[in-house]
């Protein structure tokens, strides 16, 4: 089974201490195909401080959902819930992620604090079902 591994955007970039270890693993003989999954582009960081391949805004939650869920762990379950509808009704925005998970080892950057309850644990945890 092909890992997908699930990177906080604050921790890739470059200037944090912990970057220097994430980008070797990035970038290096085994790179994986890198996806930024969040609809908006992370605040405070430079599009050229954060090693990516592919930015897929269109594969993240909804303005509208993500609203609603405000980060929130009570309504975790529900939006991932949503979120998964989400995906299935626009299956073509996450084609590319579903074609390198299929190929190799993937990594999913996202900026939410809270590693446990944001889109990219729903994403990778979608990803795996269609394997």
């Amino acid at each position: 089974m092909t890992a997908i591994e699930l990177v906080r955007v604050y921790d890739a970039r470059r200037g944090n201490p912990a970057h220097a270890s994430v980008e070797a693993a990035l970038t290096g003989p085994d790179h994986p195909s890198v996806f930024l999954v969040d609809r908006l582009w992370p605040r405070g960081v430079a599009k050229t401080d954060l090693p990516h391949d592919v930015w897929l805004k269109e594969a993240g939650p909804s303005t509208e959902l993500r609203r609603w869920f405000g980060h929130d762990p009570k309504r975790f379950a529900e939006f991932a819930e949503r979120y998964r509808g989400e995906l299935e009704e626009n299956r073509e925005q996450a084609a590319p992620l579903l074609e390198a998970a299929a190929r190799g080892e993937v990594t999913l950057l996202f900026s939410a604090k809270d590693e446990e309850h944001n889109q990219a644990v729903v994403l990778r945890g979608w990803i795996e079902d269609r394997r």
